[in-house]
């Protein structure tokens, strides 16, 4: 019966953490938006389609998130709650890649097919490319930096 029961706390323990963790991104209404997040969201919208915000924490931190549509390609900023800008994703064409970074997210997928790609930039300078892979039916990330080499640690 012990047994039983630490199972099922276990399983409770488990099932609200998987929760909790959920629940840190929630979609949220323009109008919910702190006014410097908003004043910013604006900015870097301009000439977007805004598809959605949400908010989440980040190792304890609140950020905000704008999704958006640009010229056809995704776009997501992270705003932090002074309005400044901590991280732009957006949708990049391989073939708008230098040689170098294109070389460098192919070696890295081998023979797995790259399914999007999207730039990372922080501070104003793109750090990383991200590539979304299949190989053998699963999904897996990888990255590259500006020059195409391999990353010291993740962006």
């Amino acid at each position: 019966m012990e047994k039983g029961l630490k199972g099922m706390l276990l399983i409770a323990i488990t099932v609200g953490l998987a929760a909790s963790l959920h629940a840190a991104d929630r979609k949220i209404a323009k109008s919910e938006l702190p006014a410097a997040v908003r004043k910013a969201a604006d900015q870097q919208s301009q000439g977007a389609t805004v598809t959605g915000y949400s908010s989440e924490k980040e190792n304890g931190k609140l950020e905000y998130e704008v999704q958006m549509t640009l010229n056809g390609h995704s776009k997501d900023v992270t705003i932090a709650p002074d309005g400044a800008v901590l991280e732009v994703e957006e949708q990049v064409a391989m073939g708008d890649l230098s040689a170098d970074v294109q070389a460098g997210l192919k070696t890295k997928a081998g023979t797995g097919k790259i399914a999007k790609i999207e730039s990372l930039t922080k501070g104003g300078k793109i750090v990383a490319y991200e590539a979304k892979v299949m190989k053998d039916g699963k999904r897996s990330e990888i990255q590259v930096g500006p020059d195409g080499k391999a990353l010291d640690h993740e962006e």
